[in-house]
């Protein structure tokens, strides 16, 4: 038990650590899309196959902000530049090698979205530098996760004093996920096909920096 919660805690650190430098500045989304209509879908072609993923409406300054980088073709031919098997896969640096658009987006951190596995999340800079725990303008991780135990969540609830409702548990010990990042990173959509080629990404080799030895790649685009 206490040797896996230590690698967990491992992936969570790694996880702040991965994010991009940004500026404090903001920027406004500049095309708002629905508020509390049909959720927007978003279509990410990868070179391993293509996922389907619906942005929730209450998060809306990350859902209009995914919705102005892609776009602007900001995702055009960008990399997943970090993978770990049972955890997630990330990507969102544009393919020109930048991975900050200049701005971060104001947390919006909800107990109702939580860390199941296929999950959509913003990456961020840690809490040492960054105590509001606002987004990244550009960088994004897809949950892949394990499965967790009763035992494993209860520990957790000690360790991170929270707690975990019956949703999520059923989540956590059916499906899977990474509860341990719950309440630090906003969640801002799901999955809804594709699950596998989440996990077929997952799956590639990697070397340092959790790099995939073979470039995957993405092109996002909005199904209207």
């Amino acid at each position: 038990m206490k040797k896996t919660i230590i690698i967990l805690t491992a992936l969570f650190m790694a996880l702040q650590q991965s994010g991009c430098s940004q500026s404090p500045k903001q920027e406004k989304g500049k095309e708002p899309v629905k508020g509390n209509g049909p959720e927007t879908l978003v279509l990410i072609k990868t070179s391993m196959g293509d996922i389907t993923v619906k942005l929730y409406n209450d998060t809306p300054k990350h859902r209009d902000n995914f919705v102005k980088l892609i776009r602007e073709g900001w995702y055009n031919d960008s990399p997943f530049h970090r993978i770990i098997k049972g955890f997630m896969i990330q990507g969102g640096g544009n393919k020109d090698g930048r991975q900050d658009p200049g701005y971060t987006i104001p947390a919006e951190i909800l107990p109702n979205h939580f860390h199941k596995k296929g999950v959509l999340a913003a990456a961020r800079m840690g809490d040492n530098v960054n105590p509001t725990k606002a987004s990244s303008g550009c960088q994004f991780y897809i949950v892949e996760g394990n499965i967790v135990n009763e035992e494993t969540l209860n520990s957790f609830e000690m360790r991170y004093k929270t707690k975990y409702n019956a949703e999520q548990r059923q989540a956590y010990s059916t499906v899977g996920g990474a509860p341990w990042l719950d309440g630090g990173y906003t969640v801002f959509g799901e999955v809804v096909s594709g699950i596998e080629v989440v996990d077929r990404i997952a799956a590639v080799p990697t070397g340092p920096g959790d790099k995939p030895v073979a470039p995957v790649t993405m092109s996002i685009e909005i199904l209207e």
